[in-house]
């Protein structure tokens, strides 16, 4: 019988390797350490309702889907792929908005 310790861990790997992430780079996003990460993958922790809610928002996804006994691949892949274009979204945002503030420190000399 699985138990909810396991669900988690084997959702959690899924939808980060869906989207190509490294442990140390989901750690990253969500504040904690990529030992964290290894331990919740392998069920040696279970995390608070607090670091579900920031994984299941880094992964792009709704927390309950982070229980869910089996996922299917057409959905991993469709939230990866909105994933990625977020970060696209952010990398472009800042590079417009570094663009722009080297503009105006140009203008202001």
């Amino acid at each position: 019988m699985t138990n909810i310790r396991e669900v988690l861990a084997i959702n959690l790997k899924k939808h980060r390797q869906a989207r190509g992430w490294s442990q140390a780079k989901l750690a990253e996003k969500v504040g904690t350490s990529t030992q964290y990460i290894g331990t919740l993958e392998i069920k040696g922790k279970f995390p608070s309702s607090e670091m579900v809610h920031k994984l299941a928002g880094a992964l792009g996804v709704d927390p309950t889907e982070l229980f869910y006994k089996e996922i299917d691949r057409d959905t991993i892949a469709r939230d990866a792929q909105k994933a990625a274009v977020g970060d696209i979204g952010d990398e472009v945002s800042r590079l417009v908005a570094d663009f722009f503030a080297e503009k105006m420190r140009k203008f202001g000399d």
